[in-house]
């Protein structure tokens, strides 16, 4: 058996010709049907976290990714965490396009999945790392964080809602378990 590429010759003319045997290969070479949410909602996570880092950690300077130790740890964990929030704004776009060339969903699923993936990483890291952890608070260094902290999860409440609610609009299955999906 001749290998090319990735696949097998046969396994790629067997995923073009139905009356050849599948021999297992091929399956792999079909592309899933998917729908926009989930590279939607890793975009919504890399732009707040985008918006996060350039907003709160460097133009207003209130906080570091992590604040417990010393400048030098907060400017590198800034970095690691800049790349990583660039990283799913750059790989939810790139799936979220392709997705959407290929017809995939309606457009509010995506409106909705970047909601829910912003809403959601702001309440992860509202509650989570500045409550729980205490990686770092939105604001060091305030003598009273609570106001910071209320207009912080409130804003990813809200963000989240809105994305639900615009799910639960688009008919999508996954919003609302044994509904038909609407066209």
């Amino acid at each position: 058996m001749e290998l090319t590429g990735r696949f097998r010759v046969q396994d790629r003319v067997a995923a073009c010709r139905p009356d050849m045997p599948d021999v297992g290969g091929a399956v792999a070479n079909k592309e899933p049907s998917r729908s926009l949410l989930w590279p939607a909602v890793l975009v919504g996570i890399g732009v707040a976290g985008s918006l996060d880092e350039i907003v709160l950690h460097q133009l207003l300077r209130w906080h570091h990714f992590y604040d417990r130790g010393s400048q030098a740890a907060g400017l590198i964990a800034d970095g690691i965490f800049h790349l990583g929030s660039t990283a799913a704004l750059g790989i939810g776009l790139v799936l979220l396009v392709q997705r959407w060339h290929s017809g995939r969903g309606p457009l509010r699923q995506s409106a909705a999945g970047i909601l829910l993936g912003a809403g959601g990483f702001n309440l992860y890291d509202g509650t989570i790392q500045h409550k729980l952890l205490g990686l770092h608070q939105v604001r060091a260094g305030a003598p009273n964080n609570l106001p910071y902290d209320l207009v912080f999860i409130g804003v990813a409440a809200v963000l989240l809602l809105a994305g639900l609610l615009l799910l639960r609009a688009t008919g999508s299955p996954s919003a609302t378990p044994g509904r038909a999906v609407r066209t």
